[in-house]
């Protein structure tokens, strides 16, 4: 149950995008890395940096262009739809939603042409990445921010440096194509996320296991974890490395949640902790979920119900309030504790013109 809320304050020097959406109504996702919280709004190609201020709030935003660090096939003129951040030793890991996109009706069109917007179809080539960032923490200010670039803190002839997926371009990169024939994905490639087509929401990493939470496609009711692990190439990029029996590019998991899709992954020791959803656009049960003793599972695994660990519902909204509050990032505050943000906030859960609530809740 929630125990209690965080406060994040942001910089509104750069809280408000071209679109004139403010940060705080797009996150959606989160995670904790020691005095500081990384946040993402789905709509940018900025990543936001919160400092501790005080046990219950975060502020001292400050934003990072990704462009900086990555080489973004549009640049930073299309949106990343960052879904998934991960730390791992010295270096943050960020996913992209890899998802097409169906044009929304526009109420003051006509409808003849609300309707033809309804089969239009976008991507953007920027939400086909899976990159790494290093970080450093200076060691005057104990600041800890993203660099291109940084010698190994406790290795110093070896470089730690930014680097992303091979194949990035428009439409594509390697993980895409190695699903292009799957068994149980391929059909859904095509398909918009919101139209439970394929959608990447949640990214956790072990060592070199790359977990990737799958919001959609959900089939018959069970949801997918991809397991990868790569392997680095020249010129800041790496590739995926074999680690099936039969030299497979990626392993599934499958878990019975419940009919929900994943919104989010972290870590807790061995087990992974799992906040599910709707796979589509709708207002809906959202849970978190335990999967015990994940990362001492091997090979392709599959977990029914009651293997896992329901742990809790998040309000969400309904009625008034439909299509608000939609839980969309997680991450572990302390060990007793997951801290969750929230997509399209309420007014209730604005504060001030720049800050917003997060929710606390004992795991």
């Amino acid at each position: 149950m929630r125990k209690s809320t965080i406060k994040l304050k942001f910089n509104p020097e750069f809280s408000i995008n071209a679109d004139g959406k403010h940060v705080r109504d797009g996150l959606s996702t989160i995670l904790r890395t020691g005095d500081y919280l990384w946040v993402s709004c789905d709509e940018r190609c900025t990543l936001e940096r919160l400092k501790r201020i005080d046990e219950l709030t975060f502020g001292e935003h400050h934003s990072f262009d990704l462009s900086q660090y990555l080489k973004l096939p549009a640049g930073s003129d299309s949106e990343i739809d960052i879904e998934g951040i991960a730390l791992e030793e010295h270096y943050l890991w960020l996913i992209g939603s890899h998802s097409l996109a169906r044009r929304k009706p526009k109420k003051n069109q006509e409808p003849e042409d609300q309707i033809k917007r309804l089969a239009k179809l976008k991507t953007d080539p920027n939400r086909y990445l899976l990159s790494r960032i290093p970080l450093s923490r200076n060691k005057e200010t104990g600041e800890i921010s993203l660099v291109k670039h940084v010698t190994h803190p406790y290795e110093p002839n070896f470089m730690l440096s930014a680097a992303q997926l091979a194949g990035n371009n428009a439409g594509t990169n390697q993980l895409l194509e190695a699903l292009s024939n799957d068994l149980h994905v391929q059909d859904f490639l095509k398909i918009p996320g919101k139209d439970n087509g394929f959608d990447i929401e949640g990214l956790a990493v072990h060592g070199d296991r790359i977990f990737i939470g799958l919001r959609g496609p959900v089939l018959r009711g069970w949801a997918i974890i991809l397991e990868v692990a790569v392997q680095d190439i020249p010129d800041g990029f790496f590739k995926l490395k074999p680690i099936g029996p039969k030299g497979e590019l990626y392993l599934k998991h499958f878990l019975h949640l419940e009919g929900m899709g994943i919104r989010e992954l972290d870590l807790d020791g061995d087990d992974l902790l799992i906040l599910a959803g709707p796979s589509m656009d709708l207002d809906g049960t959202i849970a978190l979920y335990r999967w015990p003793q994940a990362l001492r599972q091997t090979g392709q695994t599959i977990t029914h119900r009651k293997d896992l660990i329901r742990l809790f519902d998040v309000p969400n909204g309904s009625g008034l309030t439909s299509g608000q509050d939609k839980a969309e990032g997680m991450t572990l505050f302390d060990k007793n504790h997951a801290i969750i943000v929230f997509d399209s906030p309420t007014n209730d859960r604005k504060l001030d013109t720049d800050a917003v609530m997060a929710d606390l809740f004992e795991v």
